[in-house]
């Protein structure tokens, strides 16, 4: 039952975080979309704080106690996923470890409460013949944005954010290779290159192109392309073909294909797809869960 006290501490929580990610966020450099993640999971465990304590968030109140608990609040309650519960956890955390950094706490409450163990499984993308399905749905349609869209995230392995923000003075295209500088997290570049049919998609789109004023290649009805616009393209093409779909599913069947055609070389697929450690990129080589149950169905005694 909601204590009566909890409106009134719910008022004065969002002034509370908002306060303290104002200043967090000066003195770090996160891309737009880590600043939404750390406000949702910070607003959510602060919800989960005044309701479960019936006293308002204050940063010097808030023991290890809390945050264990609200970790299994998220398990039990809420019935978040692993990935869900841990990625909350690592939001709060970075908060927490700045806040005794910037002198406001002494120490962290989060720094001994441990993420949720998981098998490591590869992040799942698209199937061979569901990407051939989707690339194909887009041609036989004549929609040569999203055939563009498609094949730069399929066969460039870019993240959403780094397709909308590409510009024609970032490409690179000829008949016989072809490359992008990509702008990635932290402000740093990479170049990453385009194969033919990524190439092909690419010219096919530009020249049907609207005159829209803008330097960005791939523009909307008012300029260029947001990410929720690309979000909501992939939703029209899962309607369309049934097939469950989004941005970062992509760049995880580009990242799966490149590692089957390459041997595994973790340290070129780390290149392209713009990762700093090499474990970032070894999950990649983890198998499925349709892939391990595959192979248990294989045994026999």
């Amino acid at each position: 039952m909601q204590n009566t006290g909890d409106n009134v501490f719910e008022r004065s929580l969002h002034e509370k975080i908002e306060s303290t990610l104002e200043r967090f966020f000066d003195s770090k450099d996160y891309a737009e979309s880590s600043r939404r993640a750390i406000r949702s999971d910070l607003f959510r465990f602060g919800r989960w704080y005044v309701r479960s304590n019936n006293e308002p968030l204050d940063w010097s109140r808030v023991v290890t106690r809390d945050i264990a608990d609200f970790r299994e609040h998220m398990v039990r309650v809420e019935e978040r996923s692993v990935s869900t519960v841990n990625r909350c956890l690592v939001m709060v955390r970075q908060v927490l470890a700045w806040l005794v950094h910037d002198g406001q706490i002494s120490s962290s409450p989060a720094k001994n409460v441990k993420e949720l163990r998981r098998q490591p499984l590869a992040p799942k993308g698209l199937s061979r013949s569901e990407a051939r399905k989707l690339l194909r749905e887009a041609e036989a349609r004549q929609d040569y944005r999203a055939t563009a869209l498609f094949h730069v995230m399929l066969y460039c392995g870019v993240r959403v954010s780094e397709l909308v923000g590409i510009k024609f003075s970032d490409m690179d295209l000829g008949e016989r290779t072809g490359w992008i500088k990509i702008l990635g997290k932290g402000n740093k570049q990479r170049m990453v290159p385009v194969p033919l049919p990524a190439r092909r998609a690419l010219v096919d789109y530009i020249e049907r192109r609207p005159p829209i004023d803008t330097e960005h290649v791939f523009v909307g009805e008012r300029g260029m392309l947001t990410d929720r616009g690309v979000r909501n393209i992939c939703r029209r093409y899962s309607a369309i073909t049934g097939i469950h779909l989004h941005p970062h599913a992509m760049r995880h069947t580009f990242a799966k294909r490149f590692l089957e055609e390459s041997q595994n070389d973790l340290v070129s697929l780390a290149a392209v797809l713009g990762h700093e450690s090499l474990e970032t990129t070894r999950r990649y080589v983890q198998r499925e869960q349709s892939e391990l149950a595959a192979a248990s169905e294989m045994v026999t005694f």
